[in-house]
């Protein structure tokens, strides 16, 4: 199995194409566990409409599958409880100037 950390790091690969910074500082990830060689992730989007949604789940499952460990991912889209700015990260904000 791997470490959350390391799926954590994985996930940090994935950009948001249009705020250009990782999903994990953006807060758009709930939620990881693992199941055996599987990774469940729950996560969101900054929209419900966010026209980079199937792309950014898209690049977190293959992320997830690079790891050591893992065989599959599965992401699951919630939209509860609703992002907001005050999940990012003190960094993230910053790089978008949110003080």
């Amino acid at each position: 199995m791997a470490e959350e950390t390391a799926l954590l790091d994985a996930l940090r690969e994935v950009v948001d194409p249009e705020l250009m910074i990782n999903i994990v500082d953006l807060g758009l990830v709930y939620g990881v566990e693992q199941e055996g060689e599987t990774v469940k992730v729950e996560m969101t989007l900054t929209s419900p409409a966010c026209p980079a949604g199937p792309q950014i789940v898209q690049q977190s499952k293959l992320a997830l599958e690079k790891v050591e460990g893992v065989k599959s991912a599965e992401i699951k889209l919630v939209l509860s409880p609703p992002w907001t700015p005050a999940r990012m990260t003190d960094e993230a904000r910053d790089q978008l100037g949110i003080f």
